[in-house]
């Protein structure tokens, strides 16, 4: 007769605890089956049921466990009440381990994400919208360009006239007042920074708002680390309705443009422009010219 610990079990020879391998203080009884290697033969010598002991093996029979008889909760010491519904009777029975292959199987990566499916999509349609342009970054704080600010006037159409159709043709005039190889391109990106700064300027001088300072690298020009430059341009002579249509308008603003006030600078010199126009509310026409 050995003894072996009640929580680790460990055999032990004497009924000494604690018990050297985990430290528990109760030992309980167990038969040993040991061979002694001077008197019996390990391959020949069965034990009481006929079947032979390898030697130095000790048999400690069946594993207890203390298990709660109205939740099944298994405990290794008898410490009711239930840990788990607090019965207060546990019931001492032999430990058996059906069931422990189903409880050691790792669950898919489905059954995981499973709950989160929901959140997944709407995270997906955020994203298809932002990719494809119908929602610009620029809503998100801190992404894409500024927004031009508000300010009083006109910036889209006055008088009947497309201001920022006529923002390209503004342009078609200046490319033909330049040498083939002074020629450059019409860069939006440049023309939502001349917006900003144009709308900043109406602001200003028609209302009491203050839109913030910006700078040309917040916006998405062509221009790379090139340096943009940029100039306003207030025509007050004519109000808008003194003109007879768009083309004559788009004509005055590259007149003054090419003019001595601006010098070289729109004829030569730079690979890109934006132009922007807006009617303030005294009908004075602000434009800004950017170039890059």
């Amino acid at each position: 007769m050995k003894w072996r610990c009640t929580w680790c079990g460990k055999p032990h020879a004497e009924n000494d605890p604690p018990c050297d391998e985990c430290g528990h203080n109760a030992f309980e009884k167990a038969i040993v089956r040991a061979e002694d290697e001077s008197e019996r033969d390990s391959n020949s010598d069965p034990d009481g049921d006929g079947e032979p002991i390898p030697s130095g093996t000790v048999e400690t029979g069946p594993e207890y466990v203390w298990a709660c008889p109205n939740c099944g909760r298994e405990h290794v010491r008898n410490t009711p009440p239930c840990s788990r519904c607090g019965n207060p009777d546990l019931e001492r029975v032999e430990r058996t381990y059906e069931g422990l292959e189903q409880d050691l199987d790792t669950p898919s990566w489905f059954e995981v994400a499973k709950p989160y499916l929901p959140l997944f999509a709407v995270v997906g349609v955020v994203i298809a919208l932002f990719a494809t342009g119908i929602v610009p970054l620029s809503v998100l704080p801190g992404i894409g360009q500024p927004p031009p600010p508000e300010a009083p006037g006109d910036g889209a159409e006055a008088a009947g006239f497309d201001l920022e159709a006529m923002e390209g043709e503004i342009h078609d005039r200046l490319e033909r007042e330049r040498e083939s190889s002074a020629g450059r391109s019409y860069d939006e990106g440049l023309a939502d920074y001349a917006e900003y700064e144009n709308r900043r300027l109406v602001a200003e001088a028609f209302s009491d708002r203050d839109p913030d300072d910006v700078r040309a690298s917040e916006f998405d020009h062509g221009c790379g680390n090139a340096r943009v430059s940029g100039a306003p341009l207030i025509l007050s002579e004519r109000p808008i309705g003194a003109y007879d249509d768009e083309s004559a308008l788009a004509d005055d603003i590259a007149r003054a443009l090419l003019s001595s006030q601006f010098g070289d600078a729109v004829r030569a010199g730079f690979d890109a422009e934006g132009i922007d126009v807006h009617v303030a509310p005294n009908d004075d026409i602000y434009v800004f010219y950017t170039v890059c």
